[in-house]
């Protein structure tokens, strides 16, 4: 039997949300990994100019990336046991927060060349 897709019941933005913390978490230079849990903490937090964010090698729609400054979404994956608002600056995504299929990774394959 296949694994139930979104088996916490995350909704879009949190969804979003995640996906996008574990694209950040694939790049060493904005992260501090502990090799011991497996979790990782993202130093910082991308912000909108205009109308879009960065977000590593990406570039996404400010509406898409509107979860990083949305403590609600933090507050719902910690409470799922996914990641955890640190302080107002970093977030550490746990070891299931950073292993959970979203079903949007397929979205970020190739780099923006923005």
């Amino acid at each position: 039997m296949p694994p139930k897709k979104n088996p916490l019941k995350l909704n879009k933005l949190q969804l979003r949300t995640l996906v996008l913390a574990q694209v950040i978490a694939e790049d060493p230079g904005l992260v501090r990994r502990d090799e011991a849990t497996g979790e990782v903490t993202l130093l910082s937090l991308p912000h909108a100019h205009g109308n879009h964010v960065h977000v590593g090698g990406f570039t996404v729609s400010a509406r898409e990336a509107s979860g990083f400054s949305n403590p609600a979404v933090w507050t719902a994956l910690e409470r799922k046991g996914l990641a955890r608002a640190d302080d107002s600056l970093t977030v550490t995504l746990t070891a299931a927060g950073l292993a959970y299929d979203t079903g949007l990774g397929h979205h970020f394959l190739e780099p923006s060349d923005h």
